[in-house]
């Protein structure tokens, strides 16, 4: 959303997140068992390349992190910044609010002639967090995944439903705690569906 300031020079922007409005309930209804938080405007940019393109190094050096592509499902760096797989030639970076100016020409000159792309997706999807000694038993009642630690460790991801929503999930750490990334459209179903199988836990 726009609005023109009081002087008429210019249009400033005013930024709402999928799940602002529903922030205070979202506390509300976490706990010590397990935790729902909306994590908005994180950067987003989805990278092609393929993995044995001299720009891999490149970009690498740029981002000050390793694509990971020998085996499927990696992440690499830390929930600050990272390098999700999604695909043999695929990623998705992750960062700071407000880091793609920054960060997409650094990539497309890393790219220089070789064969790719880069797209800022950062205004396609929120993120939410779940955390918690029971969030991987939330998460179990809406994703078919096998989400124990020997299957599902922290830095593993997944392109996957949870619902009825498609989303990308991906393990922090080991207390545990998941980032969710859904698409905006879809915040505040997956909201609902969590908060609804947290139900059980909320004493806890």
């Amino acid at each position: 959303m726009t609005v023109a300031n009081q002087a008429g020079r210019k249009a400033d922007t005013l930024r709402r997140s999928p799940l602002a409005a529903r922030a205070d309930e979202l506390a509300a209804r976490s706990g010590a068992a397990v935790a729902l938080a909306e994590e908005p405007f994180l950067t987003q940019v989805n990278l092609r390349v393929h993995p044995g393109s001299p720009a891999v190094a490149r970009i690498e050096h740029a981002l000050n992190l390793a694509l990971p592509h020998h085996e499927p499902n990696l992440v690499s760096g830390d929930e600050t910044a990272a390098a999700l797989w999604l695909g043999p030639d695929e990623w998705l970076l992750v960062g700071p609010d407000g880091r793609a100016p920054d960060l997409l020409p650094a990539l497309d000159e890393a790219l220089a002639d070789s064969l790719g792309s880069t797209v800022d997706v950062s205004a396609n999807r929120t993120a939410l967090r779940l955390s918690g000694p029971r969030a991987r038993d939330v998460l179990e009642k809406v994703c078919s995944l096998d989400l124990h630690p020997r299957s599902f460790p922290p830095a593993r991801c997944a392109q996957t439903m949870l619902g009825r929503t498609q989303a990308i999930l991906w393990c922090l750490d080991r207390k545990p705690a998941y980032r969710l990334l859904v698409r905006n459209s879809y915040a505040a179903y997956l909201a609902d569906l969590l908060l609804d199988a947290m139900q059980e836990f909320a004493a806890g």
